[in-house]
Parts: structure tokens; C-alpha cells; sequence
């Protein structure tokens, strides 16, 4: 069965500063708790703040290491979901369920991609 990656992408300007409210920490775990009993949810997680991140860079042949908080960027990785599913139409359904979950003033983008498997 084909793994999913959902990568949550999340405009930081729309997060409370108390961060998330009981009551979507309340309709997460419960979508968190149907999605892992339904054998979909792989992982899940929250990141951190950007500003606490570190972007590495390899370019001409030069490595080197940037401090967040990455200013260039609006929109920062704020989690991610991996999930097994039968097709990317499920892996859709159960990532628009995870974003209706959110209260009208954040601004949340999530990026599903099939994992590439070898063969």
C-alpha cells in the first residue's frame, strides 16, 4: 500500500501567540485518534518555530548553515502526517479533514506527495 506524506505548511502570522486553542487541540487528537485506529497514520508531528530551525545549504561545491528565523519564507513547515492509503484520493480526504479542523483565522496549506518506493 502506498505511503503519504502531508507536509503542513503554515503562514506563522495567523498562529496565536498562546498558540493552538484547547478546543482544536481537543479535534486534533480525536481525528488523530480515528485516523491511527483506521491503520492510515504512520507518524505525526509538530515543528517547532522557524526560529529555533537551521536551514543547511550545499551550493557550488560550499556548505554552509543559517540560523533561523528564515525571513524570505511566509509560509514555514509547521508539521507533517505520514500515512498509508489505499490511493491519493484518501490521503486527500483525510489531509482536508486535518485542515477543517483548524479555526477560520489560520492560514494552513498542506502539500500531499507519494513516497517514492524502490523497487
Amino acid at each position: 500500500m502506498p505511503r503519504y506524506l502531508s507536509i503542513v505548511k503554515i503562514d506563522e502570522s495567523t498562529v496565536p501567540p498562546e498558540g493552538p486553542s484547547p478546543e482544536l487541540m481537543q479535534r486534533m487528537g480525536a481525528l488523530i485518534e480515528e485516523i491511527t485506529k483506521a491503520g492510515v497514520m504512520l507518524d505525526t508531528a509538530g515543528l517547532t518555530p522557524q526560529s529555533q530551525g537551521k536551514r543547511v545549504n550545499w551550493e557550488g561545491g560550499k556548505l554552509s548553515v543559517t540560523d533561523g528565523p528564515f525571513t524570505e519564507s511566509k509560509e514555514v513547515i509547521g508539521g507533517y502526517a505520514l500515512m498509508q492509503c489505499k490511493d491519493m484520493d484518501e490521503a486527500l480526504e483525510w489531509t482536508k479533514r486535518f485542515v477543517r479542523t483548524h479555526e477560520d483565522y489560520w492560514t494552513v496549506t498542506c502539500e500531499v506527495r507519494e513516497i517514492a518506493e524502490a523497487e
